[in-house]
């Protein structure tokens, strides 16, 4: 009868518990590993109750198009209890990384959680107790706000997507500037995320005068471009029922980023050809 070698079994030393954002993160830095075109960027530093923490930041660098790079700023989980937006933005750059000629022309700032602290705690407030998406342009002392606030004005975004998931929302619908703009951009992002789920039809959305899921009024505060820059950048709000499938509402978020990119490409070239 052949005896079984006892083999000493390895000592595993448990390893250092790794936060909620860096279990995320680790994904979106994997992708970059992975792909010729995004970068992984991490900036700018701040505390909080005497832990360290890097804002996160990716690079999309799209294939060269005809004229000047389009640069725009996507942001998520300004609202730390938001996460789809974040989830979205991780399927987006699979797609993109699949094929990258959805993002032709352009350089993309990907910024999948603004507020660290509120993602961890799972809280929409940051652990300071602020509500950072009313702090924008208000000479904010929140160290997030301040580091968004300079890379807004810094890389001089052509246009900026704010990604948000809403708990009191039935449907997808957004926030715009100007009627040109809801015509050309978001009337298509929220066509496009209707094959996942239905628009918020209701009249009166968050407070505002709504028309067919679209709202061009917001609060004060939020992240957005500096008031009064010529020429001033596309904003987009997109927001999700986060009620829902999260599976829907990821693939809605795809949806809406890959629609709004090839919307405003063409919107673009129209425009440079008049």
């Amino acid at each position: 009868m052949r005896t079984i070698e006892k083999i000493q079994a390895p000592i595993l030393v448990p390893p250092t518990p790794k936060r909620a954002s860096e279990l995320l993160l680790a994904s979106f830095d994997q992708l970059a590993v992975d792909s010729d075109y995004l970068l992984n960027k991490p900036f700018g530093q701040f505390e909080s109750n005497g832990e360290n923490y890097t804002m996160p930041r990716y690079i999309f660098l799209g294939p060269q198009g005809g004229g000047d790079a389009i640069r725009i700023g996507i942001f998520a989980t300004i609202h730390g209890d938001e996460p789809e937006g974040s989830l979205g933005l991780f399927r987006f750059l699979s797609a993109l990384k699949a094929n990258p000629e959805i993002a032709r022309g352009y350089i993309l700032f990907i910024y999948p959680i603004c507020n660290p602290t509120g993602f961890e705690d799972n809280t929409r407030h940051s652990r300071t107790g602020k509500d950072l998406n009313r702090e924008f342009w208000n000479n904010s002392t929140e160290p997030e706000v301040q580091l968004l606030q300079t890379e807004i004005w810094t890389h001089a975004f052509d246009g900026i997507i704010n990604l948000h998931s809403d708990n009191t929302s039935e449907g997808l619908y957004g926030f715009v500037n100007g009627e040109v703009l809801s015509e050309n951009l978001l009337e298509p992002a929220l066509r496009a995320a209707e094959q996942f789920l239905p628009r918020n039809e209701q009249r009166v959305i968050d407070g505002f005068p709504a028309q067919r899921g679209i709202v061009y009024d917001c609060y004060n505060g939020v992240l957005r471009a500096l008031s009064g820059l010529t020429p001033a950048p596309f904003e987009i709000t997109f927001e999700t029922p986060q009620g829902t499938a999260l599976p829907l509402q990821v693939e809605a978020f795809n949806a809406a980023l890959e629609t709004i990119l090839t919307e405003y490409r063409q919107f673009m070239a129209i425009g440079q050809n008049l």
